[in-house]
């Protein structure tokens, strides 16, 4: 699913690992860590408006959380009939979609196309390019989550790929009041099935009244928090309580511990993703590494060449 802003739709529209990652373990025991990870910056996630009529709050992605290598984007969207996000392209980078509620129709010029609900994940590869659509399925509001995550210069440019995760194929732990839903990466000695080409964790936790968790985190990745309902304390005791649609960047160190002190359960995701250190050209739907190759991606779309031949006669039904 792709947010496109305003300006990117009227330009374009009318244009036409294998790596599991490190063996960390998770412990919901009250020890520490030897350098936590703390909040650096928080930062609430605004309502705005995005791709056609629907509604998404940015948490990365915003000017005062522009992007945290190798991530580009969150989004917790909320789209009804008929809004949605009609025909538009990728390049060099990969979208993650993990549904919250309702479920959302995926279609592509390559001729997939499926359906993901509540507790799906969709991990889409656009590489070297897709035009896809990404419309709700069912009446009301459907609510997600959606993850860009940048791809190196060595992957930008590889064939498209899906990974579909139904619900119930998601690895899920609990253990002391804590569940965790492992999309990707590990834990409490539990690993997600999904390949990552840029090493990657993707965990959903819910803390019920009173408990807490102390989940290791690669030291040199970078990670951030995002808070989807509830409120808690997260990093040290003596930080504040911090409640939903709020991204926390979490500083270096090798992992984070959260505490519930509330009566009510709190739920959040952590992210955290080994660095790429290479630069980043952005313009809307295309990442790459210079200006000259954005450029390339923009005429390769409006020509229907290297990636994009299909999108020549293809419209979504």
């Amino acid at each position: 699913m792709i947010f496109l802003r305003s300006a990117i739709i009227s330009y374009i529209k009318p244009q036409l690992s294998v790596l599991r990652n490190s063996k960390f373990v998770m412990s919901t025991a009250s020890e520490g860590f030897s350098k936590p990870r703390l909040v650096t910056k928080k930062v609430l996630a605004k309502s705005q408006s995005e791709g056609d009529g629907a509604v998404v709050r940015r948490s990365i992605g915003r000017p005062e959380s522009k992007s945290l290598d190798p991530f580009l984007m969150l989004d917790e969207f909320s789209v009804s009939p008929p809004a949605g996000f009609p025909d538009h392209p990728h390049r060099g980078f990969e979208t993650v979609t993990y549904m919250l509620e309702g479920a959302v129709t995926h279609q592509d010029f390559a001729g997939h196309k499926g359906t993901i609900r509540a507790g799906d994940v969709q991990w889409m590869t656009a590489g070297r390019g897709i035009i896809h659509s990404e419309m709700p399925a069912g009446p009301g509001a459907q609510k997600g989550l959606q993850l860009w995550v940048n791809l190196s210069s060595k992957d930008k440019m590889v064939e498209p790929n899906y990974q579909e995760l139904l619900s119930e194929d998601i690895k899920r732990v609990e253990k002391d009041g804590v569940k965790v839903n492992i999309i990707a990466g590990e834990s409490m000695g539990v690993n997600s099935s999904v390949y990552t080409r840029t090493p990657t964790m993707f965990l959903d936790f819910t803390l019920s009244p009173g408990a807490q968790m102390h989940q290791p985190v690669p030291e040199s990745w970078n990670s951030f928090v995002y808070v989807l309902e509830g409120e808690g304390v997260f990093g040290s005791t003596s930080s504040s309580p911090i409640s939903a649609h709020h991204v926390l960047v979490l500083s270096h160190g090798d992992g984070l511990s959260v505490w519930n002190n509330r009566s009510e359960p709190l739920r959040f995701v952590l992210i955290g993703g080994q660095p790429i250190n290479e630069p980043v050209v952005q313009y809307g739907p295309f990442v790459m590494n210079t200006k000259a190759e954005i450029e390339q991606a923009l005429q390769d779309y409006r020509n229907c060449k290297n990636g994009f031949e299909m999108g020549k006669y293809w419209r979504s039904q």
